[in-house]
């Protein structure tokens, strides 16, 4: 649709070249995640929020790690929640730049977490700036959380604290700017599986830890096998898949221990309690007592997955609002990555859409990671224009 002369006022209030060095200066705050690296992100995003005059609050999580609360106020009404997240995954071998020296080449900003996801965080933020005289129903707030990119300890202790005050949130993840109705959850289980260590002369005088994990592994495989024939039309399967293995303490030792630690992926209406039950079942009927074995198991973290309807006014008003701000016309999608948006829509009840520059697939977690510069800047428009839109 034509833009209004309010909006068109707002959207020329973007400071481009601000936008641009706070995405660098986001990506040179260095610190990864294990082990819980945020309080440089947390000290450069929280000193730009205020500066540009924004609330800013910072609860504690951790020792050393905040979450940031940033708020442009509003009437009394219900607000907009943009959700985004300060750690970024270690960096990783590969690398032909410098991580962390936020380099500008050919149009794209390098650096880890360029595009997962620092420049999502500086659309948020200049957004929310370009849009501090204007009149609005409810306050935009921004909660950058630690820990979104291993045990989730920010998202839970937002929810635990905040009351649903929304009309909806966006998650400010890399989505090549496409709308993002549904993602996937996601779990991580450990199973330690206890044997007798022995000499390794006479084997069987013990009982080996990493037989039982190589059956349990084995079990897994086949379970990954049985969720493919139960696609979600949007989402596809669920899935599993073993990231690590750990055990033994040298080939002439029989191994007490050994532990699994393995992923599954979570679809809408799944329960995390229900797939380790399932899980315990299954590995119950492996037999693992009559090799001497025993076995301890644990889901240390669980995030849910969420589906929001295409036709919400959420949904519609963010594909509109991308549109109108100049970015491509792509229709609702899915997603295959998890995010915090699933605690949102669980525990808070609000309607949650992801959206932001960069790509999930092409970029994240990838060595020489960038976002580029045109894509941050229409996702600040984006975000500016659907907070009028819905705050009007």
């Amino acid at each position: 649709m034509p833009l209004t002369h309010r909006e068109r006022a707002v959207l020329d209030t973007i400071d481009e070249n601000h936008l641009v060095e706070l995405t660098r200066s986001l990506v040179r705050a260095t610190g990864q995640n294990p082990p819980g690296e945020e309080a440089a992100t947390v000290a450069a995003l929280s000193g730009a929020a205020a500066e540009l005059g924004l609330d800013v609050t910072e609860q504690r999580v951790r020792p050393g790690r905040h979450n940031v609360l940033i708020t442009k106020t509003g009437g009394a009404g219900p607000g907009l929640l943009l959700l985004g997240h300060t750690d970024v995954v270690p960096v990783g071998d590969g690398w032909t730049r410098d991580p962390f020296g936020g380099v500008i080449e050919h149009g794209r900003i390098y650096g880890r977490g360029a595009s997962d996801m620092k420049g999502c965080l500086a659309a948020a933020l200049s957004a929310m700036a370009a849009l501090r005289g204007t009149e609005l129903s409810g306050p935009i707030e921004l909660a950058a959380l630690v820990d979104e990119e291993d045990a989730g300890i920010g998202i839970r202790a937002y929810v635990a604290s905040t009351a649903p005050r929304s009309h909806g949130c966006i998650t400010a993840e890399p989505t090549e700017l496409q709308t993002v109705i549904g993602a996937r959850g996601a779990s991580y289980l450990r199973v330690l599986v206890r044997g007798t260590a022995c000499h390794a002369g006479r084997p069987d005088d013990g009982a080996n830890a990493i037989y039982g994990a190589a059956a349990l592994v084995a079990e897994i495989e086949r379970m990954h096998a049985e969720l493919a024939d139960h696609k979600h039309p949007l989402l596809g399967p669920a899935t599993w898949s073993v990231g690590q293995i750990q055990g033994g303490t040298g080939a002439s030792v029989v191994p007490a221990e050994c532990v699994v630690t393995a992923d599954r992926r979570l679809l809408p209406g799944e329960s995390s309690t229900a797939v380790l039950d399932d899980v315990h079942a299954r590995i119950e009927a492996l037999r693992l007592a009559d090799r001497g074995l025993t076995f301890e198991i644990e889901m240390p973290m669980a995030m849910p997955a969420f589906l929001t309807p295409a036709e919400s006014t959420l949904a519609r008003t963010v594909g509109a609002a991308v549109v109108d701000a100049g970015g491509p016309a792509l229709p609702p999608g899915g997603w295959a990555a998890a995010c915090d948006g699933g605690f949102i829509a669980r525990d808070l009840g609000v309607p949650v859409v992801v959206l932001g520059p960069g790509s999930v697939s092409a970029q994240a977690h990838r060595p020489d990671e960038s976002v580029a510069i045109d894509e941050i800047i229409l996702a600040a428009r984006a975000y500016a224009l659907t907070a009028l839109r819905l705050l009007a």
